[in-house]
Formats: structure tokens, C-alpha cells, sequence
């Protein structure tokens, strides 16, 4: 073991790391400049137990009744050989299928009832191996459907099993993943949160897939980061297929996962006996993660762990009001400052004196609008 590795092992209380999945790996670009984030899953640490210990326990989660929707709706869409969600993914790329596509179950052999990581049956061999015979050699090519591939990335050391929905082979001579979702498309307009969590999501597909290509000695570029989004049209289960381009998604997930793996200049920063142990003592356990800075926003409510306890220490500063919020008041920190620079007094830098301007104007704003009230 390595002195990170062991420094690491020492940080999580000594136990075996928690294990990244596509959902997490997503999350970790919502807060890029988040040190304590990265550092608690560099070390792999037990975030939901850290919570609960220090008094702020995690509230957010899929139901079951969305995971039993969701299950029920891919079925759906990959019934018969995948031949409806074939021509859905066709005519959203705008190419003609040129007839049934081969279709490559690659979990048949492991549903998941056996013990031990995803791999330990050889479905990421098989899926390796199946997916690079799949590279467009000519316009002649079938289409190749591959159900449930599984995948892999790196992330601060430890190898990450990641399971695509689908990824699709030989249309338009590249692959596309494939993501079945079930929240609605109502009159063409789907929820922006949704689509913007299912194309990071996505990304970490994609660059996992571009990884596998390069490794077998393909080009990257063969996987387009044009991702097909397949979700139900209206108030049915009637399929309908989308294209959302995650490059930009990509770009920040390569950041963050290159800063995860520079992990020793966050261990360099970090107390010598910062510790992030869920049986630790409480109290010591919140001065430990206090002495690590943190980036809290309202976003971290449905994306970390954690994020009921930054808010709880964040909430005299203007971070906890929002990324815009905070960026508006041009770098005034705490809610005291914003409420003294609204009642006349100088900015303290010179940087907030054309925030402090603002705040003032609105202050006489809301005092005309109160005092034009009825009684």
C-alpha cells in the first residue's frame, strides 16, 4: 500500500472504500471547487454515515415507486430485440438503419445474483471484447445494439464498474450511448434539471466508452457526444428519442476527475489529524470536516451527502442564498455585510463598492414600496 493509499485508508477510519457508481461519478462535477467533497471521495469515505453522525443526515434518494417506473419503462423500450428503440435512435440520427440490428445482451450470464464486484463473472471482458469487434469497418455495417455493457473509469485510484443503459453501434459509423429515462416530454419540453442530471450522467458513459476504444487501439472519436435521451412523450409510455450534446459536460468532468487524481496536493492541505471516521466522536468529527473548506450551494441538496451540514455552517453567508446570489453581490461574503452595505455603510474592499451601490438602491426601493402600503 502507498502512503496515499494508506493515508486515505486512515482518513475513511480503516474500512473498505465506498464505491463510485455513474450517479456519483455525475455529481462530482456539480461542485468542482469543492475541497472537502474531493477529499472525502478520494478517500472513498462513508458520507451518508458521516452525516447522520454529525447530526445532518442525507434526505434525498430515489423512490421506489420511480425505480419500479423507470425499470418498467426500459423493458418496455428494449422489448422485442430493441426493434422500436432501433428505429427510434435511427431516425433521431437521421440515418437509415439498413435493417435489423444484432442485439447483445451482456448481462444475460450475471443478473446480478451473484456475490463479489460486477466484473468478477467477465462481463467487462465480454463487454471489452464485444464492443471493439463492433467498430464501423464499412457503410455496409448492421447496426449492433449491446444491452447493459459494462464499463469502467478511473476515479482517484480505484476502478469505477459503470453500466450504460445501451449503447448503439454502426449508425451514422460511430457509437452512441444510449440513456432510457422515465420523466416525462410534455409538448416537446422536458424538465431542465432532469436532462441536465441524465447528460452528466451520460458523459461518464461516454468518456468511459472513448477509454475502452483507446485502449483496444481505436480512435476515441468513433463515440459521439451526441447522446440519445429516450423518454416517454406526454401523459403515455409511447417512447420518444432525443439527442443532448454533453461536450460540454465532458470537459468538466475531465477537470474534476484530474483533480481527484492529483489527490496528494488536497492530502497536502488537509490537518495532520483530520479524520473523516463515522465512529469518531461527534464532535470532533464536525471540527475535523469544518477544517476543510467547502463550496456550498443550493444544488448540493440533491447531489451530496453532506450538504444539510455545510448549509447549517453556511448559513450567516450569501453562498447559502445561490451561486447568482453570491456572484451579484460581487464577492460580499456574509449576510451581516450585505445588510450594512444596504444601510449606508463603506464597502470594506474595493471590490464591493459597486455591489454596495446596488444594495443601497434596492434598499430605497423596498423602503418606497413599503411605505406606499395601505395601513
Amino acid at each position: 500500500m502507498t502512503s496515499t493509499a494508506r493515508r486515505l485508508a486512515e482518513i475513511r477510519g480503516g474500512g473498505a472504500p465506498r464505491r463510485h457508481n455513474a450517479r456519483t461519478i455525475a455529481a462530482l462535477t456539480g461542485n468542482p471547487g469543492c475541497d472537502r467533497r474531493a477529499v472525502l471521495d478520494s478517500a472513498g469515505a462513508d458520507k451518508p454515515g458521516l452525516a447522520e453522525r454529525v447530526g445532518f443526515p442525507a434526505r434525498f434518494g430515489q423512490s421506489r415507486f420511480a425505480i419500479t417506473r423507470g425499470n418498467a419503462f426500459e423493458a418496455q423500450v428494449k422489448a422485442d430485440g430493441g426493434a422500436e428503440l432501433l428505429r427510434l435512435v435511427a431516425e433521431r440520427l437521421g440515418v437509415d438503419p439498413g435493417g435489423p440490428a444484432t442485439w447483445t445482451d451482456l448481462g444475460a450470464e450475471d443478473r446480478g445474483d451473484q456475490p463479489g464486484p460486477p466484473d468478477a463473472t467477465g462481463r467487462a471482458a465480454r463487454s471489452r471484447a464485444a464492443l471493439a469487434a463492433a467498430v464501423p469497418t464499412g457503410a455496409d455495417d448492421p447496426a449492433a445494439l449491446f444491452d447493459h455493457p459494462l464499463l469502467g473509469l478511473d476515479v482517484a485510484g480505484q476502478r469505477v464498474h459503470l453500466e450504460p443503459d445501451l449503447v448503439a453501434a454502426r449508425l451514422a459509423g460511430r457509437f452512441h450511448v444510449v440513456e432510457i429515462k422515465s420523466f416525462p416530454v410534455i409538448d416537446g419540453q422536458a424538465d431542465p434539471g432532469k436532462v441536465a442530471a441524465a447528460a452528466i450522467q451520460s458523459a461518464v458513459y461516454v468518456l468511459a466508452l472513448r477509454e475502452l476504444l483507446a485502449a483496444e487501439g481505436h480512435d476515441a472519436a468513433l463515440v459521439s457526444s451526441d447522446v440519445v435521451l429516450v423518454c416517454p412523450r406526454d401523459f403515455a409510455n409511447r417512447p420518444v428519442a432525443s439527442l443532448v450534446d454533453v461536450r460540454k459536460q465532458l470537459l468538466v468532468l475531465r477537470r474534476q476527475l484530474d483533480r481527484m487524481a492529483r489527490v496528494d496536493d488536497l492530502l497536502a492541505r488537509l490537518p495532520a489529524d483530520f479524520t473523516a471516521d463515522p465512529s469518531t466522536d461527534p464532535e470532533r468529527l464536525r471540527r475535523s470536516l469544518a477544517s476543510v473548506p467547502a463550496r456550498y450551494a443550493p444544488d448540493c441538496l440533491a447531489a451530496c451527502e453532506l450538504a444539510y451540514f455545510c448549509r447549517h455552517e453556511t448559513r450567516a453567508e450569501t453562498a447559502a442564498l445561490g451561486r447568482p446570489v453570491r456572484e451579484a453581490l460581487g464577492g460580499v461574503a456574509t449576510v451581516a455585510e450585505v445588510l450594512a452595505l444596504a444601510a449606508g455603510s463603506d464597502p470594506g474592499a474595493p471590490g464591493q463598492a459597486e455591489a454596495a451601490a446596488l444594495l443601497r438602491a434596492a434598499a430605497r426601493l423596498r423602503a418606497d414600496a413599503l411605505a406606499g402600503q395601505p395601513a
